[in-house]
């Protein structure tokens, strides 16, 4: 076998490992960045509505979430959030990131396609790529 043929099927082989490398990883997520607006001393997530949609959670978890996290009270209107005092749109956007590693992303194989499930007082991620399941908020 000469050297060329060698190259040849060498660049063939690593070509069909890089296809089927590709098509094991997981989809992306798109992430949308947050709009805050600051009205006085209250923050505005105008886009509120879009995450719980997106990430197949409950509002009322992802607000709970974030008012904890900012330490403040916050209350739906349609669909968005309002905060008291003047955050950092910085921070939402930090904190979104937050939640989909602590509250959606598989601790198993980081597949996003999980659903929340709340057994007593704790929370369960189901991992629908996997099958794995674990505690939520434990990272």
């Amino acid at each position: 076998m000469s050297a060329k043929n060698y190259d040849d099927l060498l660049k063939r082989i690593e070509d069909k490992l890089s296809l089927s490398d590709n098509k094991s990883q997981p989809a992306r997520l798109e992430i949308p960045r947050p709009e805050i607006v600051w009205i006085g001393q209250k923050s505005i997530f105008r886009n509120f509505s879009i995450y719980p949609k997106l990430l197949r959670r409950e509002s009322d978890h992802f607000l709970i979430f974030l008012a904890k996290e900012l330490a403040t009270a916050a209350s739906l209107d349609h669909d968005r959030a309002i905060f008291i005092g003047r955050k950092p749109s910085d921070s939402f956007a930090y904190l979104v990131q937050r939640y989909i590693k602590l509250y959606v992303n598989c601790q198993v194989c980081e597949s996003h396609d999980t659903y929340l499930e709340k057994v007593k007082r704790l929370y369960f991620i189901h991992c629908e790529a996997c099958g794995a399941k674990s505690t939520a908020g434990s990272q």
